[in-house]
């Protein structure tokens, strides 16, 4: 279990905090989902709790131990996958891994073994012997939880692991973290792909400007998760998003815009937007609720 108790990073030169007063918990047989916009602290909260940052002030304990105080202990409990795959691209997978594996106090033919053996857990047997520079995306990070696993750690850190991956990667991940969640493991799961963390999280944290806006189980999402309208007009200006803001909470994209739990049914809008002069291309539900929750929290936390 991880424990971050009024968790604060503050970077040289910079006028706000990146993450300011984090409490949170990542449970023993959990999942937990961290989400956020780009720059809103997810990346940084997790290099703190690896103990790659040293926090500003505030704690994090990994089963018990200071990452700060027993650092040395405290990240040989933590395994993390960075978003940014790390390891040197014209190594081999499986020398690399036998290389990593002395590092958990494993030589010789049982650093081989038990490479092997992880490599083939991963879906890589049949390219042990290729550089990683060939790998594809999901073959890079099917390669990092390989090495994740080499020390069996208990608290898993995985930093948008789902980027770049097609859906057979995606699916790899989502078992392999539900697989870590019957183990009885802790496992931080950093997404955009807020789909795949409503299939798996059993809490989702959210977090916005380096603060912690709310931590919210199924349950709970299933109770107060609203209507996600995606309406794509060919001829979208400022007016357009004025009135569209005015029936919820909207997000532009290009010439769509989400609109979180609107004021008037699809048919109404579409009506209002074709009679203001509007061409509408698209108007659909969507069925990504957690993304709908998140923009309602967005917009009552502005």
């Amino acid at each position: 279990m991880l424990t971050l108790r009024g968790l604060t990073k503050k970077f040289p030169g910079k006028a706000s905090p990146a993450i300011e007063g984090i409490d949170l918990e990542i449970r023993n047989g959990e999942i937990l989902g961290l989400v956020g916009l780009n720059g809103a602290g997810k990346t940084t909260t997790i290099r703190v709790c690896v103990g790659l940052a040293l926090p500003t002030s505030g704690s994090v304990d990994v089963d018990g131990r200071d990452i700060v105080h027993d650092k040395a202990r405290a990240s040989q409990l933590v395994g993390w996958v960075p978003e940014l795959f790390p390891y040197e691209l014209s190594a081999k997978a499986l020398p690399l891994l036998v290389y990593f594996a002395g590092f958990s106090g494993l030589r010789g033919s049982a650093a081989r073994s038990q490479a092997r053996e992880l490599l083939a857990r991963v879906g890589l047997a049949s390219v042990e012997r290729d550089r990683i520079r060939t790998f594809s995306q999901g073959m890079k990070k099917r390669f990092g939880l390989a090495a994740v696993m080499l020390s069996e750690p208990r608290n898993l850190l995985l930093d948008e692991i789902l980027n770049g991956l097609d859906p057979e990667g995606i699916a790899f991940v989502r078992n392999w973290s539900l697989e870590q969640k019957r183990l009885g493991n802790a496992v931080l799961l950093s997404s955009h792909i807020l789909a795949e963390l409503e299939a798996m999280a059993d809490r989702v944290a959210f977090v916005h400007n380096g603060h912690l806006l709310r931590i919210i189980n199924r349950a709970e999402l299933a109770r107060a998760a609203g209507t996600l309208l995606r309406i794509t007009i060919e001829n979208l200006d400022a007016a357009a998003v004025v009135y569209l803001g005015s029936l919820g909470t909207a997000r532009v994209e290009g010439t769509t815009v989400l609109l979180a739990d609107p004021q008037l049914g699809p048919s109404e809008i579409n009506a209002e937007l074709g009679r203001r002069g509007y061409r509408v291309s698209e108007l659909r539900l969507e069925g990504t609720s957690l993304e709908a929750y998140f923009f309602q929290l967005l917009g009552a936390a502005q």
